[in-house]
């Protein structure tokens, strides 16, 4: 924790947000997302409203292609 005090305001930031994240862990609490995974949320709701959705054919495409890297 003291090397932290010398890192940049972010990465104290991201840091300070772990934290929290393995005492509500420990504690039993509810998850509550950053606000990248929130941001994430909000842009993939709004493909879905503006109907920009890969098929099926094209996730399945698109797993074999990670898979077999």
């Amino acid at each position: 924790m003291r090397r932290a005090e010398h890192w940049p305001e972010q990465a104290q930031e991201e840091l300070a947000q772990l934290g929290a994240e393995i005492e509500k862990d420990l504690r039993g609490g509810a998850y509550e997302a950053t606000r990248e995974e929130l941001r994430a949320i909000d842009e993939a709701i709004s493909e879905i409203e503006r109907g920009e959705l890969a098929t099926d054919a094209e996730v399945r495409a698109a797993f074999a292609k990670f898979r077999s890297a």
